[in-house]
């Protein structure tokens, strides 16, 4: 009971002390009295009680015991008892209006008051772990409909492809020339990559959030590792863009830092996916790798449509994309992955963006 604070609103200064000092010895820790329902917002705003107990008939101020629950239950959601010598059957309803989490008639014994307070903590409690769990169901589910939405959207079009391809390689390849095969096997191709990155990135969504996914760090040759991942993804992208990595640091070859190379390799692929996808033809992708303080900073910045401000508080969440994209292909779980990852490496992931002028992204990793 130390860290349970109870606050008392009573007009009668002697009864107010007399329940203070009675919820004191029981071990709650209780305020001075409010004497004023005004003063009963002011105060609940500040120190946040566990439950009030409150006088429904207060002098004091233009605002009774029932108003002011109102108000407290409306602003902040709290538990409120009410002490009370009125039982009118129009106070009784007025009263209920408010949702009370007890009524406790005026006299009232030691063991009636202790009584009241613990069930109305306990039911207080028990219903916002139901809200909590309400809201997670609610999240299961928009996750669900948003999963739905993604693999609908987005498996269509590259099957639709297979298909399309498929078909007219089936009925006329023996009039083609092998160059003209080679665009649809191509195409084929392309669209198989993209369905299986896109389970690749459920799966590892998956593992992160059934904590299936390790931390595990060892030396990494930071360098070679950031340029091999370059050369992979200008192929890749037929080398739509132009990837300018520079290093700024002046580490000694054989001190690679500590990290954690697979989970690296979701951070820093998919920020430069994004950075290419997102960005026009033969436009330049700025990538640069720092050593500061015993920390990696990685920044790459990019010029494309760029992040809308409305988006922004969202885009971290799983399977959301950015009102902008159009058709660009892409699951919203890319910025998802990457956020998992630099947290189990116990980083930072900042950004800025600007709508169609691009997007920086800069990632802090302790490597030791």
């Amino acid at each position: 009971m130390e860290n349970i604070t109870v606050m008392v609103v009573e007009d009668e200064a002697v009864i107010g002390m007399d329940i203070r000092n009675t919820l004191q010895r029981l071990g709650y820790r209780v305020p001075p009295v409010i004497s004023s329902g005004e003063k009963a917002l002011e105060k609940t705003a500040e120190i946040q009680p566990n439950l009030i107990l409150m006088d429904i008939i207060l002098n004091r101020g233009q605002l009774d015991g029932i108003d002011t629950a109102k108000m407290i239950r409306d602003r902040f959601n709290l538990p409120v008892v009410f002490l009370t010598a009125h039982t009118d059957t129009h106070t009784l309803d007025r009263a209920k209006q408010t949702q009370p989490f007890g009524y406790i008639v005026k006299p009232f014994e030691e063991r009636e008051l202790q009584t009241t307070v613990e069930i109305a903590l306990a039911r207080y409690k028990a219903e916002c772990e139901m809200q909590k769990a309400l809201e997670k169901e609610r999240e299961l589910n928009e996750l669900k409909t948003r999963f739905v939405s993604m693999v609908s959207h987005e498996f269509r079009t590259p099957l639709t492809t297979i298909m399309g391809s498929t078909e007219l390689l089936q009925n006329y390849s023996h009039k083609w020339s092998d160059e003209k095969k080679n665009i649809h096997f191509n195409r084929i191709s392309t669209s198989v990559q993209h369905m299986t990155q896109m389970l690749d990135d459920v799966l590892t969504l998956g593992k992160s959030e059934s904590d299936c996914v390790r931390f595990q760090p060892k030396p990494l040759d930071i360098v070679s590792f950031c340029q091999a991942l370059i050369e992979e993804l200008q192929v890749n992208y037929d080398n739509k863009c132009t990837i300018d990595f520079r290093v700024k640091t002046n580490w000694k070859g054989e001190d690679f830092p500590i990290l954690d190379d697979k989970l690296l390799r979701q951070i820093l692929a998919n920020l430069l996916s994004n950075a290419i996808k997102y960005s026009p033809e033969h436009c330049e992708i700025r990538f640069e790798l720092e050593y500061r303080d015993r920390d990696l900073v990685f920044t790459i910045a990019d010029n494309g449509i760029g992040i809308p401000e409305s988006d922004r508080d969202r885009i971290f969440e799983s399977f959301h994309r950015c009102q902008n994209v159009g058709t660009i292909q892409g699951t919203g779980l890319g910025l998802t992955i990457v956020k998992k990852s630099v947290d189990l490496h116990g980083g930072t992931l900042e950004f800025c963006s600007q709508e169609g002028e691009g997007t920086t992204f800069t990632i802090t990793l302790p490597c030791s």
